[in-house]
């Protein structure tokens, strides 16, 4: 496929930076090559002192929220660098959405980002927006987020969203599964032990 292959080029023309925050700013390189669409209304947003934009593309209804958490390993990735997939995202499911900026590791260890995707939740609900009104989702790290924000509301009791995207979902932060090894000369962006690198910065600060 042209567009994979294209993908694979992007991602493995230069090597992995060493440092956190020129990592970051690779991220937000690779994922401004696919730039929002013209059409795309955007608005930043103050959720209580986490930032967060919010999208919606034409023809979609307003009153219907994707609530998105970027991947990155927990340690990078931003609004920025997902921004043209949680905007099209919006646009496929004729909904608003609502990209969350949580802090990021190693500087905010956990449980910094799995309570920054709760106070997200809470701000939408406070803003009057229906639990069944709302999808959460999220890629990598992000996909892990949203299945510990609706594991985090069902143990507390609480309504949760009407449903859940997952896009890859890091979801097995002891690295067991056999397609690390299976798949490590295939995969030209992750590696077992860059991922061990991440869940270290996680958890350590």
């Amino acid at each position: 496929d042209v567009e994979i292959g294209a993908i694979r080029a992007l991602l493995s023309a230069k090597p992995r930076p060493v440092g956190w925050a020129e990592r970051r700013e690779r991220i937000d390189e690779v994922g401004s090559v696919w730039p929002v669409a013209g059409d795309v209304t955007l608005e930043s947003v103050d959720l209580g002192g986490l930032p967060g934009e919010w999208s919606i593309a034409p023809g979609s209804d307003a009153s219907r929220v994707l609530l998105f958490f970027h991947g990155g390993g927990y340690c990078s990735g931003s609004i920025r660098s997902h921004r043209r997939m949680v905007t099209e995202a919006g646009r496929a499911a004729g909904a608003r959405t609502l990209a969350v900026a949580y802090r990021l590791a190693p500087e905010h260890p956990f449980p910094a980002a799995y309570d920054d995707a709760l106070a997200a939740w809470r701000f939408l609900r406070e803003q009057g927006v229906a639990a069944n009104r709302i999808a959460v989702g999220g890629d990598s790290a992000g996909g892990a987020l949203t299945v510990a924000l609706i594991n985090r509301l069902r143990e507390a009791g609480e309504i949760g969203p009407a449903c859940a995207w997952l896009a890859s979902p890091w979801t097995d932060l002891t690295m067991s599964g056999e397609t690390l090894a299976t798949k490590d000369t295939v995969d030209p962006l992750i590696h077992k032990s860059y991922l061990e690198e991440l869940a270290t910065a996680r958890k350590s600060g």
